[in-house]
């Protein structure tokens, strides 16, 4: 049976996975010191061989960090993301010229379902990733996703509020969770409101964050 999965959801050391004014220069929202929030959050992900892989660059670091980010694409047949993951466009979208962060080739190769409120034709990109614009609820986006997946299981991403949707609604099987060595002190938490039926695992310790696995009690 497939199972709903969050993978290398990223929290600074004072719960924020996100920063205040998200916008074009900024996808993660302010940093505590000016720019992209992103920067020290997310450096345990570039500097891995897996993102380095990606981008078509020699390097990167292996151990923990990279065992980690490659398996939140292992066994996935299908993602879930909210609106403000996809972009920084907000209400109806003024045209169709925005096709994500990822460039003409995103790392999905499947199935992508975009929830949002202003649904728009379904976007082809190369290597097989097709982002579809859906305004439903999570159990019949989840469904959507699940038919899409071939038995595979399905990522969801961010952000926050995406997040917090499906967990409230049950919908959540396992979250791996990635705690950086940085405070952000304001924006959007993930801690906010209980997680009844759900338990820790232990703690995975890299030399830059700290791993941790949320799975379904």
């Amino acid at each position: 049976m497939a199972r709903l999965r969050v993978h290398a959801f990223t929290l600074s050391l004072d719960g924020y996975a996100a920063g205040p004014n998200q916008r074009l220069d900024a996808p993660m929202g302010d940093g505590p010191t000016g720019g992209d929030a992103r920067d020290g959050l997310h450096d345990w992900m570039f500097a891995t061989r897996y993102f380095h892989e990606l981008t078509g660059e020699e390097g990167g670091t292996t151990g923990p960090d990279d065992d980690e980010a490659r398996e939140g694409f292992e066994g996935i047949g299908a993602t879930i993301m909210g609106r403000n993951m996809f972009g920084p466009v907000r209400g109806p979208w003024p045209d169709h010229s925005w096709t994500g962060w990822w460039g003409p080739n995103p790392p999905y190769h499947h199935d992508v379902f975009v929830m949002t409120h202003h649904p728009r034709p379904d976007l082809e990109m190369a290597g097989g990733t097709t982002f579809h614009f859906v305004d439903a609820s999570p159990e019949k986006t989840l469904e959507l996703a699940v038919g899409a997946a071939g038995g595979q299981d399905v990522r969801l991403g961010g952000g926050v509020s995406t997040v917090q949707q499906f967990l409230r609604a049950g919908l959540v099987d396992e979250m791996h969770l990635v705690v950086s060595p940085v405070l952000i002190g304001a924006g959007e938490r993930l801690f906010d409101g209980p997680w009844p039926g759900y338990r820790l695992e232990p703690f995975i310790p890299s030399e830059t964050v700290l791993h941790a696995r949320v799975v379904r009690a």
